[in-house]
């Protein structure tokens, strides 16, 4: 992560002189040299201590390890809590500076590329972090852009050069950047040299489509904007090379800027763990307490008695000091085995998260073979958060969709076509057109017979989509032609043009080339009136070989039809029906219409855009008010529409995520009509709702109002006499806001009533909203709702809307992959998504909760075992185990058996949890491991540690050996005690564990026989003749597990431990059984699954739908002087068996090895 410390004011703008490292120097940019790292050699060892003893268990383990190497309160050895704490911190270290040594060697690579900066006149190769704010670069072909560069000239013509944005935004498609026109010529090293140019302009900030500056050389000024800068992380492209500026320089750069800290996401169960860790420390010392004043009280009345042969140890000097010593000496034995449990409880979560993670990346049901994508988690912290969702937050556009449009309506003259009622094959365009692209699919050969009878109307509709575009065209041989479009709609329509017989071939800054029915012919480009969210169309101003200028424009319906002319009513009303028809089909769609201006209408409209565009304050209010000023009385020729196909297996995702009440809310910018379309065609609205409720009121009351009528609608279904009326509501609803609605309804006062009318319906689709509002409506859930929310999409619009959820998932798809940089979890396929919660998600949950219950569970067997010995050992804090099993007891003994029931657990196969949506519902309850379930847990623990104690107690006291020398002796009730601990945590395990595998048999067994080998090894002759003063008891395991009534008493305390359990859960089963039982009885009898149903069809009905997914600004850059130029299961055990040195590289590595998770 990168930090960036300034210890200067903040910088309010920002000057630049070319060519003058002196001036430049006065104001103290940063250098260009990258520092991501944290530490160095000497900084390593005391910042890393530092910080990991910020954390407060950390500090806990310090304080606990101090009080042990004080004799009087201690009754353990100092090592039973430095190995651990040694362990934690090593573990920590290890991988802190593993990941600061990739991050040094990758500042290293960066900081020394090479580059060649003009120094007094000469090109000389200089390494990155020696450039600085002021030098001029020069970039070649193929080069990365070294800082962020104000483009002086280029080897192209008119100062132009192509970049690739992909480390920046994520999109492999090439842009166009240009110099402005005074620095054009400025080519040569010598002028470049003597050019003195100073920039003033922003300070460094974060915005990557935005730059505002001026340059001022020769006693003039020049406006400069984001066309005019190449940023670092951009690579030059078919560009031979160029000169650039440095503007900004290092963490000053845009991408650094953007490099900021990702917002750390923990799980609902971690935030439960912090409350329960509290609530357990508490009740130990609870238990301190109770046996400090225990041995004050024995202190006083019993131990007084043996002062004359067994003092009190200086400085005690009364019975109060002593059992003030003896509270930390219980403080000690009590927290000592809760904090090993909770180091190896840390580390066991994380392996078990990882190999989770590990089995999403391996699934080959997750595998797309189309584009060779495989699932992948990008993150190991979330993954049981994946079994508890309860909202999902998804765009529309290339997410629902394929975002691969295809030309499949229009509408010419009133004239409707593309119904393919009588043609049943694609039309061949070849013999009619050889420039036609062969993937193109249309089949209503009406249309192509209009082209090719000469119908003016047609000719024109087809000839405006050949003009009114700002594609990019390469022709990689004679009548090869490939577009670089800057969004797939306009690459559809021009592709359609080009089959149709009107083929665009080529642009320049004033003219554009096109074929029309195999004649060239050239068109005068006069203005490009560019294309944005607020004025929803584009135009063009081109001249005819013969002279007359013509407007052509398209945009949406609702914006363009209110500019016609009045004598296109009866047209209008006729291509309205057409555009409804088309937004019910899920079509996307856009008007289109000319207006022929004459020479004395364009010189005066052409010099007020010309005012317009030099304008230093306004210029894009100036600019929006000359398009409008052109723009109007304009000729209707038709429409178009484009069909964005459904992801395939998406309407079966929606109703099986559905059924497991998932509620799902589309998000997307696209027009009302075209959503709810998309919104029926995916099964999300159906016939059989309720009602579908539409808020699109312009002023906050009449919003408030709608919102009002819809709650009142919701309630009027909620039985009577209901607590909470809008919990209880019968029925299925559906809502649908529009942008401008839904930023009222974002309000504060507001706000609250927005969510409850929404979270009561089962579908919301959110429309024409910004990225902004995607991540204010998923804040706003987290805000009111206790649920978990999922935030899906692809392009980078959905960014803020993935990093606010509690889990983001990104789409590898058409729109770059930038959303998949910024997400938790990615595949290629929205349908993959019902088995990484259904499947993945819900394992992961169950087994984490397992995991927990049993985990603590077992520790509270072991800890508790320590207080009821108090009662009967002068509450002196004598220990009942050895140290050597209080220290192996979480490490080797147990750990194991309820790793591998964390890993590979599960209740029902993978196909049966899909087959029965309703398996997921326990997880959105927090039914498996919540506060109930914890004190349960800790209630079984309790009681298992009182059976392990005074069942041998009771059986011992009285107990003798075959030669009749008593069993009563303390090592034999710890041997005893603890092999009876050992194996009744081992058959709980067993009885916990629902999905054996080999690896669960060789861990449970495995332990136990570990088990018996080291007790019996620490009792050897061998370790008391190398260590006598640590190992005392000779024999002594031998003796005591050789008696009969030693194994009588483990399988009675036994069978008192676990003949309870197992009564429960049959009566469980019996009488309270939960559907897993049910799915799992009815899979042992053979019965098939329940059908759930398919969700029924959606009838007609007609709205419109707009498209248009252009950016800005493209437009103008072609206007200004641009031309597009383009010339295995034993990998995974061995996982496990180092899962501590692993940790440190889970994240770098993934297999694509089917596993069964």
């Amino acid at each position: 992560m990168i930090h960036f410390v300034s210890f200067v004011s903040v910088e309010e703008e920002r000057r630049v002189r070319a060519n003058d490292r002196e001036y430049n120097e006065k104001f103290q940019y940063a250098s260009n040299c990258i520092v991501t790292s944290k530490y160095n050699i000497i900084t390593f060892l005391p910042v890393n201590l530092f910080e990991q003893f910020q954390e407060v268990a950390n500090t806990y383990f310090l304080f606990l390890l101090i009080l042990q190497l004080i004799p009087q309160i201690s009754s353990l050895s100092w090592f039973t809590t430095i190995v651990p704490l040694a362990l934690v911190l090593s573990i920590t270290a290890v991988k802190d500076a593993t990941d600061d040594y990739f991050r040094h060697k990758s500042d290293s690579q960066v900081n020394n590329r090479q580059s060649q900066v003009l120094i007094r006149g000469y090109l000389q190769n200089e390494k990155w972090m020696n450039v600085r704010v002021g030098d001029i670069i020069k970039l070649e072909n193929n080069q990365f852009v070294a800082a962020d560069l104000l483009l002086l000239s280029s080897s192209e013509p008119h100062g132009l050069c192509y970049i690739e944005t992909a480390e920046l935004d994520g999109e492999t498609n090439m842009k166009v950047r240009q110099s402005i026109s005074v620095t054009a010529e400025l080519g040569d090293p010598n002028n470049l040299a003597s050019f003195n140019g100073e920039v003033v302009c922003e300070p460094p900030n974060n915005k990557l489509d935005r730059f505002c500056g001026t340059l001022y050389w020769r006693d003039k000024k020049y406006t400069l904007t984001n066309q005019n800068m190449l940023l670092r992380g951009c690579v030059l492209r078919n560009t031979e090379a160029c000169y650039g500026l440095v503007i900004f320089a290092g963490p000053d750069t845009k991408l650094m800027q953007n490099s900021g800290r990702t917002k750390f996401k923990r799980t609902s169960i971690d935030r439960l763990m912090n409350t329960l860790v509290l609530w357990i420390f508490g009740f130990l010392v609870c238990m301190g307490v109770i046996l400090a004043v225990g041995n004050a009280v024995w202190e006083r009345e019993v131990g007084s008695l043996f002062q004359s042969y067994l003092p009190w140890n200086p400085p005690v000097d009364n019975f109060l000091f002593n059992a003030f010593l003896s509270f930390w000496s219980y403080v000690i034995i009590l927290n000592t085995r809760f904090d090993k449990a909770r180091v190896i409880l840390i580390s066991s979560v994380e392996v078990i998260r990882l190999g989770h993670s590990y089995f999403i990346n391996w699934d080959q049901h997750m595998f797309c073979s189309q584009c060779n994508t495989a699932a992948e988690a990008r993150t190991t912290t979330l993954n049981e958060e994946l079994g508890q969702v309860e909202y999902i937050f998804s765009d529309k556009t290339g997410t629902l969709t394929q975002n691969i449009m295809s030309f499949n309506k229009c509408s010419i003259n009133g004239q409707t076509y593309g119904k393919c009622t009588h043609c049943k094959e694609r039309l061949d365009f070849t013999p009619f057109n050889p420039l036609a692209d062969p993937d193109f699919c249309f089949c209503d050969d009406s249309l192509l017979e209009s082209v090719k009878v000469g119908d003016a109307h047609t000719h024109e509709f087809f000839r405006l989509l050949s003009l009114c575009h700002t594609v990019m065209s390469e022709e990689l041989s004679e009548g090869e032609l490939v577009y670089k479009a800057q969004s797939p709609d306009e690459g559809a329509l021009v592709t359609a043009a080009r089959n149709f017989g009107f083929v665009f071939r080529s642009r320049t800054p004033g003219t554009i080339t096109t074929t029309e029915m195999g004649r060239p012919v050239t068109y005068t480009l006069l203005a490009i009136l560019d294309f944005n969210n607020i004025r929803k169309r584009m135009s063009v101003i081109v001249r005819n070989p013969e002279g007359r200028i013509r407007l052509y424009c398209k945009g949406a319906d609702t914006v363009l039809l209110e500019r016609l002319h009045p004598c296109n009513q009866e047209l209008m009303n006729i291509t309205s029906d057409h555009l409804n028809e088309y937004a019910a089909d899920g079509l996307r769609t856009l008007a289109l219409a000319y207006k022929d201006l004459s020479e004395e209408e364009w010189e005066i409209w052409s010099e007020s855009h010309s005012c317009a565009d030099k304008a230093t304050d306004y210029r894009e209010d100036r600019l929006a008010a000359a398009y409008e000023q052109i723009e109007q009385d304009m000729m209707l020729l038709g429409a178009t529409a484009i069909e964005d196909k459904l992801q395939e297996g998406v309407p079966e995702t929606i109703a099986v995520l559905s059924l497991a009440n998932i509620k799902i809310w589309v998000l997307t910018g696209d027009k009302q009509e075209t959503a709810v379309n998309i919104g029926y065609s995916c099964k999300m609205l159906t016939d059989d709702m309720t009602e579908v409720f539409i808020i699109s009121g312009h002023t906050v009351q009449s919003v408030r109002q709608e919102l009002r009528s819809v709650c009142k609608e919701q309630q009027s279904s909620t039985p009577p006499h209901s607590s909470n009326l809008m919990e209880n509501i019968s029925g299925e609803f559906a809502l649908i806001i529009n942008g401008h609605s839904l930023a009222h309804a974002l309000e504060a006062d507001m706000e609250l009533e927005f969510v409850l009318t929404a979270c009561a319906c089962k579908a919301v689709i959110c429309c024409r909203v910004t990225p902004l509002q995607k991540a204010l409506v998923v804040e706003l859930i987290k805000k009111h709702k206790r649920a978990v929310t999922l935030a899906i999409g692809d392009g980078a619009n959905d960014i803020s809307m993935i990093k606010s959820a509690h889990i983001g998932v990104g789409i590898s798809g058409q729109e770059g992959i930038q959303a998949v940089l910024a997400s938790d979890y990615s595949f290629s396929q929205f349908r993959f998504l019902q088995r990484l919660l259904l499947v993945h998600g819900r394992w992961s949950y169950l087994r984490m909760c397992r995991f927990l219950c049993y985990f603590f569970y077992k520790n509270f067997a072991f800890t508790m075992v320590h207080f009821w010995f108090g009662f009967f050992c002068g509450f002196s804090a004598q220990t009942v185990y050895d140290q050597y099993f209080i220290t192996l007891y979480n490490i080797v003994y147990t750990s194991l058996p309820v790793l591998a029931m964390g890993i590979f657990d599960q209740d029902v196969p993978d196909q049966r949890s899909l087959e029965y949506p309703k398996l997921y519902e326990p997880g959105q309850l927090n039914l498996l491991f919540n506060k109930k379930e914890f004190f349960i847990c800790i209630a079984q623990g309790i009681y298992t540690s009182v059976v392990l104690f005074f069942v041998p107690y009771a059986v011992l006291s009285e107990a003798t050996q075959s030669n009749g020398v008593p069993l009563a002796d303390y090592q034999t009730f710890a041997v005893t005690t603890a092999t009876a601990l050992v194996i009744v945590v081992s058959v709980q395990i067993c009885l916990d564990t629902g999905f054996w595998t080999v690896i669960n048999h060789v861990f449970v067994w495995g332990s136990l026989g570990f088990y018996f080998t080291i007790m019996v090894a620490l009792h050897s002759q061998t370790l008391f003749r190398i260590f006598p003063s640590q190992f005392h008891f000779v024999g002594h395991a031998q003796s005591t597990l050789l008696q009969p009534v030693v194994w009588l008493t483990i399988a009675l305390a036994t069978a008192i431990c676990i003949v309870p359990v197992l009564a429960f859960r049959f009566l469980k089963l019996d009488l309270k059984p939960q559907l897993s039982d049910t799915v799992r009885k009815r899979a042992w009898r053979g019965v098939g699954s329940v059908s759930e149903g398919r969700l029924g069809a959606r009838g007609g009905s007609r709205r419109s739908g707009y498209a248009f997914a252009h950016q800005e600004g493209f437009g103008e850059l072609i206007t200004s002087g641009k031309n597009m130029r383009l010339s295995s299961l034993f990998c995974f055990v061995f996982l496990i068996m180092n899962w501590n040195f692993l940790l440190t590289y889970s994240s770098r590595h993934t297999k694509t090895v089917l596993m069964n998770g």
